[in-house]
């Protein structure tokens, strides 16, 4: 069991397009700000500042695990921008997927492997959901196995996130819960799936196919019809859907759907996270920071 308490430090971080121009003498009258001044950063700029703050973390000599997606990416060029202009020297990146490794290589980013490195010092990626607990939703993408394999060896995970990813609950947003499932049986386990949630109000999954957006949160009738996605271990993916999110014990709900036969693992990240690293809209950067005790479980 873990006992947690979250604290967040704010730290302001100005966008290019949020710096203003001096003011004029009194006598001469201040110019009316540009458009350019007062439009909000882009969703990926927000992005950019989460995973450069994070990257600032990145020591020479460390082993890095490497996330997966959109936000990750920004966090990837950066520790290769930092390798070519020799602020970082013997790093090596434990990928977390086909697609971040790569990604990485293009980068400059030497790879390894959890069977080299078994303990990460420092990873960093993204994460669909974040609650108040700094628990998430990860692998709408996919990776969620290879993400929590190489995460949680990790000596600490950082999260990086703007604060659209911010919900009161897991499941909040009316997305995808991914879990990964053997092809083998797979109606079988969605089935199993669906006992375990019935009764729950606005409760629905789905196999997810290849023509699948795993964020849309409705679905082509047809889609049965359609060749399952495929994750980079050969598995299939059931999206689950909570119209409310997931109330109640989550470690229990996490164990009950490990428990059926033909789950291999699902995208509840709990207790993982050490820091969360929030771009917000106005510029300002808050890291959240997760100290917990543990009885060694």
């Amino acid at each position: 069991m873990q006992t947690a308490c979250t604290r967040t430090v704010d730290v302001a971080i100005p966008l290019l397009h949020h710096l203003k121009p001096d003011l004029e003498p009194a006598a001469s009258p201040s110019p009316s700000p540009s458009p350019l001044a007062t439009m909000a950063p882009s969703q990926d700029e927000l992005k950019r500042v989460a995973a450069h703050r994070a990257v600032e973390l990145v020591e020479s000599g460390m082993v890095i695990g490497l996330g997966t997606g959109s936000t990750a990416a920004h966090a990837l060029d950066r520790i290769g921008d930092l390798i070519r202009s020799g602020g970082l020297r013997d790093v090596v990146g434990i990928p977390t997927s086909e697609w971040a490794a790569a990604r990485a290589a293009a980068a400059g980013i030497p790879l390894s492997d959890l069977n080299a490195h078994p303990v990460v010092d420092l990873s960093i990626d993204g994460a669909d959901e974040v609650d108040p607990a700094l628990n998430l939703v990860k692998g709408r993408g996919g990776s969620l196995l290879r993400e929590k394999m190489v995460e949680g060896a990790s000596r600490r995970f950082v999260v990086i996130v703007d604060d659209s990813k911010l919900v009161p609950r897991l499941a909040a947003s009316g997305l995808a819960v991914p879990v990964e499932i053997i092809p083998f049986g797979w109606a079988l386990t969605l089935h199993r799936l669906q006992s375990l949630f019935d009764g729950v109000p606005g409760f629905n999954l789905r196999l997810r196919t290849a023509s699948i957006n795993a964020k849309a949160t409705t679905f082509d009738k047809n889609g049965s019809d359609l060749e399952p996605f495929v994750t980079d271990n050969k598995n299939y993916i059931a999206d689950l859907f909570f119209e409310n999110g997931i109330h109640g014990d989550l470690r229990v709900i996490s164990d009950a759907i490990l428990r059926i036969t033909g789950v291999v693992e699902h995208g509840l990240f709990l207790g993982l996270a050490s820091s969360v690293v929030v771009a917000h809209k106005d510029g300002a950067v808050v890291v959240k920071d997760k100290e917990a005790t543990s009885n060694g479980i």
